[in-house]
């Protein structure tokens, strides 16, 4: 019903410019075609004129309207969001201030040097200097801001400190799943022919390896934990088809590739609860989003993140139990063990009932 309605809607503005156009063919041969174009060019130059007015205007007031339901600059939540941050703002100065002059000029010009009887277009084909000009500045303005563009890419996705923590992260429609590396600080290979539900191995980690028996595992739903102040370098994956990691707050993101890990690190400055008091929202969360366009559910595949002191993260972790434990229960060693007198009392139990 709604592409229905879309596509009439599409219909009636073809047949309304269509009716236009004809009256405006019928007018012109009416009133002469030189006339009606010198009209025409009149009332174009002033809608451009108004165009330009009413835009700025426009671009003003949503700014202000709006402009506290978008992402300020200076919240970034990372290191990395601070440089980030200052590479936007530096971005919008120089493209904002190009874009106001030459926009003046292209709605101006087209009202003022409007086609008029008593004046002559000058003719003005070529100048070397003015072309190398407006082509050099440019091009040195670009290849600044790309080289520093590169510089902090190459920092996000370079080596991570000695002392960052791994996370890895791994999206499938419509989730997000992670894993924690033990003791060991190592995380365990995984296959992704292992890959089994059913017998509780849902990223298809290979039990063989014993690396991966104390590997902890965040099942979907459930959030992320991070340690403020402490490196993170994330390791990414995908099982299906390619999502991307983007994390708004920390103004990273990063895809994630079937059968390609990436990786990227950076150190959360900000608490949770310190950004619910920053944002004065009680319901804050620091949110895992998709931004790869993956399927019908790609806007409901969001995950969270707390950010927490190293103590209440290790509370978090004492709690959890390592996956390989909860895929083969029987070799748990926390795992309840059943009384030797009441394995005695089970099997008499038949005889005394005789």
């Amino acid at each position: 019903m709604q592409t229905t309605f879309i596509i009439l809607i599409l219909l009636l503005g073809f047949l309304i410019t269509f009716q236009i156009a004809k009256a405006s063919e019928y007018v012109a041969v009416m009133r002469g075609e030189e006339k009606s174009r010198k009209q025409n060019n009149r009332i174009n130059g002033f809608l451009l004129l108004v165009f330009l007015i009413l835009g700025l205007i426009g671009v003003y007031y949503n700014n202000e309207k709006l402009g506290g339901k978008i992402l300020q600059f200076g919240s970034a939540a990372s290191d990395h969001g601070h440089d980030v941050d200052n590479m936007m703002k530096i971005t919008l100065i120089i493209t904002g201030i190009v874009f106001v002059i030459t926009q003046f000029i292209l709605f101006f010009f087209a009202y003022k040097y409007q086609e008029s009887d008593k004046r002559k277009a000058y003719y003005y084909p070529h100048n070397n200097k003015l072309e190398v000009l407006w082509t050099a500045v440019p091009a040195i303005v670009l290849t600044v801001m790309v080289g520093f563009g590169l510089f902090y890419w190459f920092r996000i996705t370079g080596e991570a400190p000695e002392n960052a923590m791994q996370v890895e992260v791994t999206g499938s429609q419509f989730k997000w799943e992670f894993r924690y590396p033990g003791k060991d600080k190592v995380i365990g290979k995984k296959f992704y022919r292992a890959i089994d539900e059913g017998a509780n191995n849902p990223l298809g980690q290979l039990w063989e390896d014993s690396t991966n028996k104390d590997d902890i595992y965040v099942p979907p739903g459930d959030p992320m934990h991070l340690v403020v102040n402490k490196p993170v370098k994330l390791i990414i994956n995908s099982k299906d088809v390619i999502h991307d990691v983007g994390l708004a707050h920390f103004r990273l993101k990063m895809d994630a590739v079937p059968g390609t890990p990436t990786t990227m690190w950076f150190t959360p400055i900000k608490t949770t609860m310190q950004m619910m008091q920053e944002t004065g929202d009680p319901d804050f969360v620091y949110e895992i989003s998709c931004d790869q366009l993956c399927g019908q559910g790609h806007f409901g595949m969001r995950g969270r993140i707390i950010v927490e002191s190293q103590e209440e993260f290790d509370l978090w972790m004492a709690k959890q139990k390592p996956k390989f434990y909860l895929a083969h229960p029987a070799l748990d060693p926390d795992a309840p063990k059943k009384d030797s007198t009441d394995n005695k009392l089970a099997a008499a139990t038949p005889q005394l009932r005789q």
